[in-house]
C-alpha cells in the first residue's frame, strides 16, 4: 500500500499541469457538493423552527400576473370566518418603509401580520407581549412589535432609538419577540 502511494505521488510530480487540473477539479467538486448539501440540509431536511412544523400550511392567491401572490386582508378575513379545515389561520405580508424623525432616516424591513400570527406559530415574546385580540381590526390603534435579530450588535441601541422615535400618541406597544 505504501509503495502504491509513493508511485502515485511520483506520477503526479512528473506532470504538474495534469496535477493542477486534477486538484482543481476535486476542489471544485467537493466545494460544490458541500454547498449543495448545506442548502438541502437547511431547507429540506431540517424542520422549521416552530412547534409542530408539519401542521403549518402556506396559502397564496394567484393573480393574472403572479402565480403566487399575497391574499388581500379582507379576503383573508372572509377565509378565516368560513374556515372549517384549519385549527387557526394568520396572515403575514412583507413590507419595507423608511423610519424618519431621527438624525438619519433608516430603511426598515417589516412584516404586517394579523393578531393571531404568533399564536399560530407557537411563538412567545422574550420581552413584552404579543398582539391582543382585536388589535388587527379596522379602526384599532397601530401596534408595533420589534424583533431582536441575532448577530446584530447594534440592535439594542436601534430599539432604544426607535422607542424614542415611534410616536407614543398612537398607543404603539414596543416589545421584543
Amino acid at each position: 500500500m505504501l509503495q502504491d502511494l509513493r508511485y502515485g505521488a511520483r506520477m503526479l510530480l512528473t506532470s504538474p499541469g495534469f496535477t493542477a487540473v486534477v486538484v482543481a477539479t476535486l476542489a471544485l467538486g467537493i466545494g460544490a457538493n458541500a454547498a449543495l448539501f448545506s442548502v438541502v440540509n437547511g431547507v429540506l431536511l431540517n424542520p422549521l423552527p416552530y412547534p409542530q412544523p408539519e401542521q403549518l400550511v402556506s396559502i397564496h392567491q394567484s393573480k393574472p400576473n403572479f402565480e403566487t401572490g399575497a391574499i388581500p386582508y379582507p379576503n383573508f378575513r372572509d377565509l378565516q370566518k368560513e374556515n372549517r379545515t384549519f385549527s387557526a389561520m394568520a396572515i403575514s405580508r412583507g413590507y419595507g418603509f423608511n423610519l424618519t424623525g431621527m438624525v438619519e432616516s433608516e430603511r426598515v424591513s417589516a412584516q404586517l401580520v394579523s393578531a393571531d400570527f404568533f399564536s399560530v406559530l407557537g411563538l412567545k415574546p422574550a420581552l413584552g407581549r404579543v398582539f391582543a385580540p382585536g388589535e388587527d381590526e379596522r379602526g384599532a390603534g397601530p401596534v408595533v412589535l420589534t424583533a431582536q435579530t441575532s448577530g446584530s450588535a447594534n440592535s439594542a441601541a436601534r430599539r432604544r432609538r426607535w422607542a424614542k422615535t415611534l410616536p407614543s400618541t398612537t398607543e404603539a406597544t414596543r416589545s421584543s419577540v
